[in-house]
């Protein structure tokens, strides 16, 4: 193995959440101890969606090992080169653990994790030319190494974009008080119905095309429609027509509401996410202004509402029904937001088939989106924090000619055992499309769905 670089020494969980993360080490080296291929093995098994990474990520291993003598399997594999700027192979070995005398200091072998952590300090005791570094997702047994020992634990961070939640862009610069009196230079153009103001890129040094601009005074509402390293140009949108926003007969409650529908109602703008606590109006915003652009507008074809099903019930197969039927449990949140759409309607229920029919409004699971191709269609992707960056590429990559892509999504109510909010799809499609011109993000700030919300939001 190579002399002069770091030891990486995996956790399970980190093959879990990118199967092949083992290559992300670039010219340091690798080790897998046997109890994570173990763990991996008892994994594959299950009717999870975990499953699917942990079979990936055994693939994965055995393209790099399938050459290699059990010798230099031990010893270390060089791994292929993943980019330019690196300057020599890293290597990957496999480190049988079970061989492992225990000593004074070693925890106790009974559990994986004790494992796992005795590789790494055999390995810092016997390669003290090396920096040995457990790398794990789980915290305690980041503490559990810690407290054993080892001189370095980290966590993997290669998908994480932002190092604090708080950082993650919001969509919108909001002023205090009035905006003008803060604008020393500006050039106004009006063309048609809209002006634009050409203002120094100064005023907002990390400014994105599609964030808006508001200020507390409620006089000035804009949208940034073009930056260069001098200038930003800021289309003129103006509070009361921004609050004057209608799609099918929902108006915003909030000038963040306005925001929203604004980029919600935009041909121009491909993908919006929508982030925010529960009961800040995402899907309801959502459906209201697909049903705006497909029914009244004619814009696209057919609504597709669709979401990552909860771990417990990974396969929807144990449903009766059709994949729509199975699906409609876990897309209630809609068919709520509908009721809410039509309730003043004389026959609720027959006003919601008709729409259903009308809109042509297909569900359908995120397990089942590979391979397909959606063209001319609004794609309604819901509780987005749930997915995994890979999952939200599969998804984004349907999208074909005419379609248009809306992204929800709380980063305060993640199911899942293996992400967080930092390394949430959700985070990392907010990061990594900040600087899209097709795309908009919009943090809708406020629960507007009852002060019993409000409050629980604010103080549980």
């Amino acid at each position: 193995m190579n002399d002069e670089s770091t030891i990486y020494v995996l956790d399970t969980n980190i093959l879990l959440h990118e199967p092949f993360a083992f290559l992300s080490f670039q010219e340091h080296d690798v080790v897998i101890p046997m109890t994570v291929l173990e763990e991996l093995d008892s994994i594959k098994d299950r009717n999870k969606d975990v499953s699917r990474d942990a079979r990936v990520a055994i693939r994965a291993l055995e393209d790099t090992l399938v050459d290699a003598t059990p010798e230099e399997v031990l010893a270390g594999v060089p791994i292929p080169t993943q980019s330019e700027t690196q300057k020599q192979p890293g290597h990957l070995a496999i480190f049988n653990d079970f061989n492992l005398e225990q000593k004074a200091g070693d925890l106790s072998p009974n559990e994986n994790d004790n494992r796992i952590i005795n590789t790494a300090l055999y390995l810092q005791e016997n390669r003290k030319d090396k920096r040995v570094v457990l790398v794990t997702k789980d915290i305690n047994m980041r503490l559990k190494g810690k407290g054993a020992g080892l001189a370095f634990v980290e966590d993997y961070r290669t998908d994480q974009l932002v190092d604090d939640i708080k950082f993650l862009t919001k969509g919108y610069h909001k002023f205090e008080g009035d905006f003008w009196p803060q604008i020393d230079n500006c050039e106004s153009e009006t063309n048609g119905r809209y002006t634009q103001h050409i203002l120094d890129k100064n005023l907002i040094p990390a400014a994105f095309v599609n964030e808006y601009l508001i200020d507390e005074a409620e006089t000035f509402a804009g949208k940034i429609v073009s930056v260069d390293d001098e200038k930003m140009a800021v289309m003129d949108l103006g509070h009361e027509r921004l609050m004057g926003r209608n799609a099918w007969g929902i108006h915003p409650k909030n000038i963040y509401q306005g925001m929203a529908m604004d980029a919600l109602l935009d041909p121009d703008i491909d993908l919006v996410i929508l982030t925010g606590p529960a009961g800040c109006g995402k899907t309801l915003l959502a459906l209201a202004s697909a049903l705006e652009m497909v029914v009244e507008r004619g814009l696209y074809d057919k609504i597709i509402v669709t979401r990552s099903t909860p771990e417990i019930a990974e396969s929807i197969g144990f449903l009766p029904g059709t994949e729509e039927e199975k699906m409609a449990p876990w897309l209630a949140a809609i068919t709520d937001s509908l009721e809410v759409l039509h309730k003043q309607d004389e026959s609720m229920s027959g006003s919601m088939n008709y729409i259903m029919e009308k809109a042509n409004i297909q569900f359908k699971s995120v397990n089942f989106m590979r391979g397909r191709s959606i063209q001319n269609a609004v794609v309604l992707l819901d509780e987005c924090q749930n997915l995994t960056a890979a999952q939200l590429k599969t998804i984004i990559t349907r999208c074909g000619e005419g379609t248009k892509l809306i992204c929800s999504g709380n980063l305060a109510q993640i199911d899942s055992n293996y992400l967080t909010a930092l390394t949430s799809g959700l985070t990392y499609i907010v990061e990594r499309f900040k600087n899209y011109p097709g795309s908009a993000t919009i943090n809708l700030n406020g629960v507007v769905r009852s002060s019993l919300a409000q409050f629980a939001e604010e103080n549980l």
